[in-house]
């Protein structure tokens, strides 16, 4: 066994025992892991063995004394101990205080933005142009709050101008160009744009290691999580909202355009920014419920989609791909990419092919054969009636999920024989994230100038 391969071992010996005692977060680790190879390697050229460099390396991470005291009482025959071992000392909050100050600081600025148009008469429940202002340009108001939570967390602030100008492009876009309120092109544009910018958040979310595969498959799972998270939120929003109507009827006070005006809108905005937080928070809480989710669905979706084919077979009935049609396959076909992406990210990349590997790559097979059937339909409807905004953006987006599953299929078959391993698998995935960022910016950009702005 090489050298690098040994190091490589013990490196993930290390990360597996900070994620199990739930210490610290995937993102954390991840950056850990990069201070500590850099460290391992200038003691290994100051003349100390592999294994020496390694065990200094870990005593120097200060933030982690107590977690690397635990590590040295239970692996004691490897001298931990003697080499791991500092007195104990307690840790501040501070930087955790910090950072729940500037979370809420900047979900409260996401809120305000949101609402700086009415000062210049434009309202969200207003004309048709005010609406078509808001739907073009709502994620503007948010995600660069976002982007600055975690270009904060990440000390990544020095990038900023890289962070804004996609920001800067996105807002010439959507008000620059001659869009007819609230057409084809222009719902397009604004259902594409938070897709375009999310890419710009992962960069600010995985820092100076964005090109990393395993960064990338953090920021996968943190979209997941920060999803489950804001499900949450708007739920228990949901319920506030009833009961703030509930409770000011009974002293005869309608509130329903307060909370249509400021609390709905302003609650959403925020929220995005808490979500966030509390992700980075409470990872040890919300990864216990991640691999469950996957577990609990991917197995509803496989018969989902067996029964929907044997229903064709049975019925001889085709897909009427009409707008909704349209709409709901690629949510699905979607849904069941992000399941597999969620999948992958919780699953251990050393194990052995287990039953639940076959029962993903049932689904993608199954979603495969879906997407093939959905698409055919498509270019029949297409050739019959012609092209329009709608149905050339599904049918990208159609074509885009294709090919990953296709790639993914041909990874897991390989996988199976052993003839390659998992990791190819993540490394397919995390590769072709972008992919999809490139066509949102392609139809937020061009659609509108391809289709005439209708």
């Amino acid at each position: 066994m090489t050298d690098s391969i040994k190091l490589q071992e013990k490196i993930s010996e290390w990360k597996s025992y900070l994620r199990s005692r739930q210490a610290v977060g995937d993102a954390d680790v991840e950056e850990l892991e990069d201070h500590l190879r850099s460290q391992t390697e200038a003691l290994q050229k100051a003349g100390l063995s592999q294994d020496e460099a390694f065990l200094v390396a870990v005593k120097r991470m200060g933030n982690l004394d107590s977690i690397s005291r635990e590590f040295a009482n239970e692996y004691s025959e490897r001298l931990w101990k003697q080499l791991v071992v500092a007195p104990s000392a307690s840790t501040t909050s501070a930087s955790t205080r910090r950072e729940t100050f500037v979370a809420i600081v900047l979900a409260i600025a996401a809120a305000l933005a949101l609402k700086l148009p009415e000062l210049f008469g434009l309202h969200i429940d207003g004309s048709d142009n005010d609406m078509s202002f808001y739907i073009r340009n709502f994620s503007l108001f948010i995600l660069p709050f976002l982007v600055g939570f975690f270009a904060y967390k990440r000390k990544f602030l020095s990038k900023w101008y890289w962070l804004a100008a996609p920001f800067v492009v996105a807002a010439l876009i959507m008000n620059l160009l001659p869009f007819k309120p609230q057409g084809y092109t222009e719902v397009l544009s604004a259902i594409h744009l938070p897709i375009a910018l999310w890419l710009v958040v992962g960069i600010a979310y995985m820092g100076n290691r964005w090109r990393h595969q395993e960064q990338r498959m953090n920021f996968v799972r943190f979209s997941g999580e920060w999803f489950i998270y804001y499900v949450l939120i708007a739920l228990g929003g949901g319920i506030l909202t009833a009961f703030t109507v509930f409770i000011f009827e009974s002293i005869g006070l309608k509130v329903e355009t307060v909370i249509a005006q400021w609390l709905i809108p302003c609650g959403a905005a925020g929220a995005v920014i808490i979500g966030a937080w509390l992700v980075e928070a409470k990872q040890s809480v919300i990864e216990n419920m991640a691999p469950v989710l996957t577990m609990l669905f991917t197995p509803l979706f496989t018969v989902l989609l067996l029964v929907f084919m044997a229903t064709m077979v049975w019925t001889g009935n085709g897909i009427d791909v009409g707008r909704e049609v349209l709409i709901g396959f690629d949510l699905l076909l979607v849904l069941v990419v992000g399941l597999l992406l969620y999948s992958i990210s919780a699953r251990d990349m050393q194990a052995r092919p287990g039953r639940f590997d076959r029962l993903q790559f049932l689904l993608v097979v199954c979603a495969l054969i879906v997407d093939v059937l959905a698409l055919w339909a498509m270019l029949e409807r297409i050739s019959d009636f012609g092209f329009t905004p709608n149905r050339t953006a599904a049918l990208g987006l159609n074509i885009l999920l294709l090919m990953n599953l296709t790639g993914s299929a041909i990874h897991y078959a390989k996988f199976f024989i052993g003839s390659s391993s998992f990791t190819r698998l993540e490394r397919w995935q995390t590769a072709y994230l972008p992919v999809y960022a490139v066509w949102a910016w392609f139809v937020v950009a061009l659609f509108p100038v391809i289709f005439n702005y209708q």
